[in-house]
């Protein structure tokens, strides 16, 4: 696909130390786009490695600025700093992406209060308040695009995830919400979620499967380019799948994004919806 020309541009994206985030970090600097690099991750370590510096200084390799934000999302004012921070450096907001994420798939019975208060925070509390912060500006400015990264909600994925997937549905429920308020703007606001488990330090230290059963990471990075591209009709207040969004692009070749020639990526939702034989603990 064409993916779109974001020269001027200035995307907030969390979580971007490593994994999925700093993928399309890398993508949309490609693309033209300055980036503000918020997570928490100063250092480089061997369970997580990456950090905020090591994406900015690979962004700017490629010839676009980037600032480094050390952002605990659990944490409101780290967060309004975060939007200050970005405001103050590059005058303006385009893009926010709410990538960073808590994953605790495990029963009721297995989950405890600390662990589901860390899912709630890290995920639904986080993208509205970051939300909360940035969407003034875009009003302000007429336009703008914010990407909450949560599934369709789908029930058939709650059976041994339950307060996961109230993190993660919140998180969409914030998408669709704020669609249907922003609807009489330029604004869009959406959801995207992967088809399939995707290649990230999430999907490596939980084990869950191998790189015969996942997708790269750029799958979701050119979703993000098709939605950036999308009219709003297309994409504001709904929870989009990355194929059914790369699709509208003309993109029908997806094992191009297998990690491994010839693999199986491991269906976790889309086509109706999620497989939930696919997501038991």
């Amino acid at each position: 696909m064409d993916f779109p020309d974001l020269t001027g541009q200035v995307a907030v994206i969390t979580g971007s130390s490593r994994g999925i985030g700093k993928n399309i970090a890398l993508r949309l600097a490609r693309a033209g786009a300055d980036i503000v690099v918020a997570a928490k991750s100063e250092l480089s370590r061997d369970s997580l490695p990456g950090s905020i510096h090591e994406t900015v200084s690979e962004i700017e390799a490629l010839g676009r600025q980037a600032l480094a934000v050390r952002t605990n999302v659990r944490d409101a004012e780290q967060l309004e700093s975060m939007v200050e921070a970005a405001l103050e450096r590059f005058g303006r907001i385009d893009i926010l992406i709410n990538n960073a994420g808590a994953l605790h798939w495990r029963s009721i019975a297995d989950t405890p209060p600390k662990r589901y208060d860390l899912m709630m925070e890290v995920n639904a509390r986080a993208a509205f308040v970051a939300s909360h912060f940035v969407l003034p500006h875009m009003i302000e400015r007429g336009s703008g695009t914010i990407i909450q990264m949560s599934p369709p909600i789908d029930l058939r994925m709650l059976p041994g995830k339950t307060g996961y997937c109230m993190s993660k549905f919140g998180m969409s429920l914030l998408a669709m919400g704020m669609g249907a308020e922003v609807k009489a703007t330029e604004i869009k606001s959406c959801a995207l979620w992967p088809a399939t488990a995707i290649e990230s330090q999430a999907t490596i230290n939980h084990k869950l499967g191998g790189p015969q059963y996942w997708r790269k990471a750029d799958i979701l990075a050119d979703a993000v380019g098709a939605i950036l591209a999308a009219n709003s009709e297309q994409v504001n207040g709904k929870c989009l799948v990355d194929e059914d969004v790369l699709s509208l692009m003309g993109v029908s070749d997806f094992e191009q994004y297998n990690c491994v020639e010839g693999g199986t990526p491991m269906r976790i939702v889309g086509d109706g919806g999620g497989d939930a034989s696919l997501w038991q603990s």
